[in-house]
């Protein structure tokens, strides 16, 4: 029997791409100036507003996708006898995959044959973008989703994300950083490097001085930390400067060949986090333990 494959906004696919793969998305909500905002991948959303919104000073609150909306998610596939396979956002920076095993737990009490597997990605943006590809790679090639499920019980750990932002405020605001080391960072140009770790956290790991050498880092340590990039997909996301995405690609491809590298933007509900000029590269190398 078929399977349905099922994510959430925060995985930053183009939706034309998700529509054309018959993946069905749950979108995550974005208070700005009074207003929901619904991250819809693009579909409606105006993101170039958005970027100059936060170019102007607006800092974007998001909220995690509640109970009742995951039961309306799913509950279609559900009635008809459709098992749902959702990769979802990683738990250690939302409380949504929560509310989405939650969800399972009541449609199990109406439908008690229902097959939902919720899998907590731990990942972002394109890394969990990442392996919603690689999924859909795996379905069209025929795999069954018992087959799907132990690939992502053996790789889903391997995706790795390396991150840097140009502005420090948000991360202050989210509490990653302090108020005074979001101030001197400012002033002496510092830039943080960070990862997501194993409990799918975002860990500050090092700070270069400049732009210029945090590309350079994120590069590095991409193509250092692949294993046979001829044979992988990676994934760079981008908050409004493509140009820098555009560099650190071209800095990988120096170092490796990869047999694809994609360009995306950075969705709105990651960059209500990260503030704008965040660039992040997503690839696959040994598991994060």
């Amino acid at each position: 029997m078929t399977f349905k494959i099922m994510t959430d906004s925060c995985c930053d696919l183009p939706y034309t791409y998700l529509e054309a793969n018959d993946v069905d998305f749950i979108s995550m909500t974005i208070q700005l100036n009074g207003k929901e905002l619904v991250d819809d991948l693009g579909k409606t959303f105006d993101y170039d507003w958005f970027l100059q919104e936060i170019k102007t000073g607006g800092m974007p609150t998001t909220s995690q996708v509640n109970v009742g909306r995951y039961i309306e998610f799913f509950r279609p596939f559900v009635e008809k006898q459709v098992p749902i396979l959702y990769l979802a956002f990683s738990s250690g920076l939302s409380g949504s995959y929560q509310s989405a095993k939650q969800a399972v737990e009541i449609l199990k009490e109406e439908f008690e044959e229902a097959e939902i597997y919720v899998i907590d990605t731990k990942a972002a943006s394109l890394g969990e973008g990442l392996l919603v590809s690689e999924v859909i790679d795996l379905k069209q090639a025929g795999h069954s989703l018992e087959e799907i499920l132990l690939w992502l019980s053996e790789n889903k750990m391997t995706v790795h994300s390396w991150v840097t932002v140009d502005d420090l405020k948000h991360l202050e605001r989210g509490g990653r950083i302090s108020k005074a080391a979001a101030a001197i960072g400012g002033l002496m140009n510092v830039k943080p490097i960070i990862v997501v770790d194993a409990q799918g956290k975002l860990q500050n790991i090092g700070k270069v001085r400049g732009r210029g050498k945090a590309l350079k880092k994120l590069a590095d340590e991409t193509a250092q930390g692949m294993i046979d990039p001829i044979n992988q997909r990676l994934f760079i996301a981008y908050a409004g400067d493509l140009e820098s995405a555009e560099k650190v690609k071209a800095l990988i491809e120096a170092q490796v060949q990869v047999k694809e590298i994609r360009l995306h933007p950075l969705g709105p509900t990651i960059t209500s986090h990260t503030g704008n000029g965040c660039i992040a590269v997503f690839s696959r190398g040994k598991k994060r333990i």
